[in-house]
């Protein structure tokens, strides 16, 4: 019965504080209400003062906060503990619900703190990762829409078509370049990059004129390549239109090569061994031409054209050009033109087939060819007409400082083996070697190389008692 009573004692007490602590909360908030009735009155009556207006304004402001705060605060909580499974049964309103500074949430109670753009957004971001971006329909107003695509819209690269200036400015450095590397596929790769259109024709006929200027090694690498372009990039009626426009062309191409008749004849005949051309091209011009060198031209194929075969090889009309020869070919060229100027003496005559030959970097094999033929020789004038031919060959510049001493190197080092065959080729040597210093063809240190016979002394025969021959 006491327990009770305590029991009931302790309630009482609590209540009592809990209406006491009531009492106290609305006693004070019914002092602010007074507050702002007595505010409101005396702005009714206009008796308000500066300071008390501006009092009155500073509540009505931090009260609009404090409910903002307080209704930003129950929705963030509400919105991430949505998301949460694990936090579903978290009070909103217990201190672990409270936003914590580390957070990312807005404190203005904008958003829910999460990244942008689920992470794809920022600064050199393409979208999210794993993100596949599908086919966009194409738009009705677009300017480029096309209804007869029906969607499938395909984007090609357009090259203008080149005119005719522009074309002789690209064209002649792509083929300059193939004289240098001699490379066909590297040409048609170039020409498919542009588009020639009409004017593809015209690209035949400037390799043509160029090469016409140019070597005989240019010249056979222009009909290759016309051989290789043909039925790929060119059929055989614009290869005949192209060398329709050379013919009629001729009295211009006359000025700068004079030879430019027999040579586009050559060039004829060749296309037409080479399926370049049809076989009725030269039918088509009998009785046609006028001008007096286009016929030369057309007269040279057809001489070309019916030589026999066991005769004249159309392949090797313009020779082979340089150092695609054979080594062997170009000693016995070189030996050759050695004999030749032998005969004649025509020193004019020998430089020119030696240009002919282009082959700059093997032009020790012609002073070496040429000094063992001194040795060879019967007489002393051998010796002279070579001197004259190398310092001629030395002036010019054609055979440089490297290749005569290489040339004379060599026939230093197979002396010995010369002598075999010619016993005087030491004594023959010493006095080339003197002559070629006496008249600056050949330095004092390569005079001073030679071998000497004074070096080769040998015993005579026991019977002369062992003297040292001189």
């Amino acid at each position: 019965m006491a327990t009770e009573v305590d029991t009931w004692s302790t309630a009482q007490t609590a209540a009592d504080g809990v209406f006491s602590h009531e009492d106290k909360k609305m006693d004070s908030n019914r002092h602010y209400s007074d507050d702002d009735d007595a505010l409101n009155e005396s702005e009714v009556n206009g008796n308000w003062t500066p300071q008390e207006k501006a009092l009155h304004e500073a509540r009505l402001k931090a009260k609009a906060k404090r409910r903002l705060r307080k209704s930003s605060s129950r929705n963030s909580t509400s919105d991430s503990f949505s998301e949460s499974g694990d936090m579903a049964g978290v009070d909103p309103h217990s201190p672990k619900s409270k936003v914590l500074p580390s957070d990312r949430k807005s404190r203005m109670g904008k958003g829910r703190g999460l990244p942008k753009k689920g992470g794809a957004g920022g600064k050199g971001v393409w979208g999210a990762a794993g993100m596949v971006y599908e086919d966009e329909e194409p738009d009705i107003r677009d300017p480029n829409y096309d209804e007869s695509s029906q969607g499938d819209t395909v984007y090609a690269k357009v090259v203008p078509e080149i005119d005719e200036k522009e074309l002789e400015k690209r064209v002649n450095p792509i083929v300059q370049e193939y004289f240098e590397h001699g490379d066909t596929k590297e040409v048609e790769l170039l020409l498919k990059e542009l588009n020639l259109g009409h004017h593809k024709y015209e690209f035949s006929s400037l390799a043509v004129s160029l090469s016409l200027e140019g070597k005989a090694s240019h010249r056979e690498l222009t009909s290759r390549l016309l051989s290789d372009l043909s039925n790929k990039m060119m059929t055989q009626s614009e290869m005949a239109r192209a060398f329709d426009k050379m013919l009629k062309e001729l009295p211009d191409l006359i000025l700068d090569t004079p030879e430019a008749p027999l040579m586009l004849g050559q060039f004829i005949a060749r296309a037409i061994a080479d399926h370049v051309l049809p076989m009725s091209f030269l039918d088509c011009y009998k009785g046609k031409v006028d001008c007096e060198h286009a016929r030369v031209a057309l007269d040279r194929a057809t001489v070309l054209l019916s030589m026999k075969r066991e005769v004249v090889r159309l392949d090797n009309v313009w020779g082979v050009g340089g150092g695609l020869r054979p080594v062997k070919h170009l000693i016995k060229e070189m030996n050759l033109l050695l004999k030749e100027y032998l005969i004649s003496g025509d020193v004019a005559e020998a430089e020119r087939c030696l240009r002919d030959l282009e082959v700059p970097h093997f032009h020790h094999e012609l002073v070496y060819e040429a000094v063992v033929m001194v040795l060879e020789a019967s007489g002393d004038n051998a010796g002279q007409m070579m001197m004259k031919l190398l310092q001629s060959f030395w002036k010019s510049g054609l055979v440089t400082i490297d290749q005569m001493n290489r040339g004379f190197q060599r026939v230093y080092d197979e002396l010995p083996e010369i002598s075999l065959d010619v016993p005087r080729a030491h004594t023959i040597m010493e006095g080339f070697v003197d002559l070629c210093f006496q008249e600056a063809v050949i330095t004092k240190q390569l005079r001073d190389a030679c071998p000497s016979s004074r070096g080769r002394k040998r015993f005579v025969s026991e019977g002369d008692g062992g003297i040292i021959k001189n």
